[in-house]
């Protein structure tokens, strides 16, 4: 069986220009009388047609990373640029703006809404950007599609399976066509099966030219990535891609699989 197929060759493409740019950021929180430092001076470039994957144990700052990254959060210390725009010192309103029009959030808890349907849910974030009624209906069926859940935009999450849910999440957080999809422990809630089945549809998202950053703290899910960042007491312990030999090995395991 011949593995160096396009898609395989893909993992070795040039990346594009960076869409997130960190550097020397750290994050210092309050706790009573003690200060608490999530992350100790932090750089990080994440390019356009990434897969990336942040990995750490618990109180290592990844947490922290991700809340900065999505901007949720504003650093201490240092700036965070997305896409040129240094976003370190943006208020409230301004950081929303850069989460509904930017980055595609996936969560492990899936966030959906249980009394509308799949097509309504993957609508949401539409509404919110002023898309019209008619254009909001295409963009969702087509991400809907896109997740393989054509047959199923009319069912209610507590009419899915996990993963189904999950499926309509992701479709939601590609509906606006963000730079970023940022997915926290997204097959945490998933047996392992479906789990596999969800990355394996981050990697054709991946494929497609999406920019995908996966925090997790389990090694098998971090595989699928093509670039591992692991962090340890608030600082980048290692960052690393993957292999040519480990790229064509994963192809075949999951050729087989």
């Amino acid at each position: 069986m011949d593995f160096l197929t396009p898609n395989t060759l893909r993992f070795y493409r040039s990346p594009g220009a960076a869409v997130i740019e960190i550097e020397g950021v750290t994050k210092a929180y309050r706790m009573g009388e003690k200060t608490v430092h999530a992350l100790r001076g932090v750089s990080l470039a994440v390019h356009r047609n990434e897969c990336l994957a942040i990995m750490g144990p618990s109180g290592s700052g990844k947490s922290t990373l991700m809340n900065m990254l999505g901007c949720l959060d504003t650093p201490t210390s240092g700036e965070y640029h997305f896409s040129s725009k240094n976003v370190s010192t943006m208020d409230g309103d301004e950081l929303a703006e850069i989460r509904n029009r930017e980055i595609g959030f996936v969560f492990q808890t899936f966030n959906l809404l249980p009394r509308v349907s799949s097509m309504a849910n993957v609508e949401l974030p539409l509404i919110y950007a002023g898309v019209s009624p008619d254009e909001r209906r295409e963009r969702a069926i087509h991400a809907l599609e896109s997740v393989g859940l054509g047959e199923r935009m009319g069912h209610k999450p507590n009419e899915l399976s996990g993963g189904q849910r999950q499926r309509v999440a992701i479709a939601r957080a590609l509906v606006n066509r963000p730079s970023v999809i940022l997915a926290d422990e997204p097959t945490g809630n998933l047996d392992s099966r479906t789990g596999e089945e969800i990355m394996q549809l981050f990697e054709k998202l991946y494929e497609q030219g999406n920019t995908i950053i996966v925090v997790t703290h389990e090694e098998d899910i971090a595989q699928y990535a093509r670039r591992i960042v692991r962090l340890r007491d608030g600082l980048i312990e290692s960052d690393k891609r993957r292999t040519w030999a480990g790229t064509i090995l994963r192809s075949a395991m999951l050729a087989w699989s």
